[in-house]
């Protein structure tokens, strides 16, 4: 499913589609740091693990891009904490 992820630019989020409904993390970028806003699951897709997915991808992709974030999202920010192999990213 991760494949399926796209970081669209021009909407300032990264979205993954499911059956036809956009799930998607909202973010801010400056050069070298990415905040993430937003998380949004409609409850279509709820209790299908496609937040977890979500966070999951972008902070690999914040560490493929060489960026530190600023977990402004709630959602994400209680990823991090459940995941601790991805706080080298958090900008300090």
């Amino acid at each position: 499913m991760a494949e399926d992820i796209i970081d669209n630019r021009a909407r300032n989020r990264y979205e993954l589609s499911v059956d036809g409904v956009i799930a998607h993390v909202d973010y801010a970028r400056k050069p070298g740091v990415i905040t993430f806003i937003h998380t949004i699951v409609p409850e279509q897709l709820a209790g299908r693990g496609i937040g977890s997915k979500l966070a999951q991808y972008v902070l690999e992709d914040a560490r493929r891009n060489g960026e530190k974030i600023i977990p402004q999202c709630p959602f994400i920010a209680a990823y991090l904490k459940r995941h601790k192999e991805y706080q080298d990213l958090v900008l300090a």
